[in-house]
This record gives C-alpha cells, structure tokens and sequence, in this order.
C-alpha cells in the first residue's frame, strides 16, 4: 500500500511532533476503523496522539484512503485549535480526495522525486 503526505502536512506533524511511527500507528487504526469519521469521497477523519501522551485530547488528521491500495495524509488540527472542517473545507478536501484517487498509483513515484509528496515509513 502506497503511504504518503503533503508536504503541507509534513511541515505540520514535524511542528506537532507527529513521527512516522505515529503516522503508521493511525493507518492501523483506520484499517480497524478505530476512532474514526468517513466524510465520503474517500476522505476520512482519525484521531491522531499526541506524542507521548495518547489520543484524549489529540490531533484530528484528514486523509484520503483507498483500502489496500493508498492514503494520503492532506490536514491536521488540534482539537483545541478548532472543533471541525468548515463546510468550505469540507468541500475543497472531498473534492482533493476525488482528484487524488484519480491519479494512478505508478505516477505518485515521479511525484514523490518532485518533494510533491513525502512517503510515510520509508
């Protein structure tokens, strides 16, 4: 399965302290469906920990997640920083998330050269 992030988003999780193994550790709870919102169109929401301190309270991740095939971290917040997505925002990451599942698995490779997206684990 093909694991990546924007490079928006891994600017943010390096700011949060959010590693690899994290990361890894919230594709696993996607998998089992483990805190976990499906906003359709292939984007989801997931609780993501803090380090060291669990997921009370955590960071809130939008990824876009085809199953065993790809996901694709796009945003995080802090659950103190605001609640949720606007409907604005809602809208814009469906739409990414549609655009992002359209591109076929062997292109994401020349755009991982390009810095368009860092591969999670690797």
């Amino acid at each position: 399965m093909l694991k990546l992030k924007t490079k928006w988003f891994n600017k943010w999780a390096k700011k949060n302290s959010i590693t690899d193994a994290v990361l890894s550790k919230t594709i696993q709870d996607l998998s089992s469906n483990l805190g976990t919102v499906n906003l359709g169109a292939g984007l989801y929401k997931i609780r993501t920990a803090k380090s060291g301190k669990g997921k009370s309270g955590s960071h809130r991740t939008i990824l876009v997640y085809k199953e065993s095939d790809r996901v694709i971290f796009v945003y995080g917040f802090s659950k103190t920083e605001k609640d949720n997505l606007s409907s604005e925002e809602l809208k814009y990451f469906k739409k990414l998330s549609k655009d992002l599942l359209s591109i076929e698995k062997n292109k994401y490779k020349q755009m991982i050269q390009n810095g368009d997206f860092i591969s999670i684990g690797e």
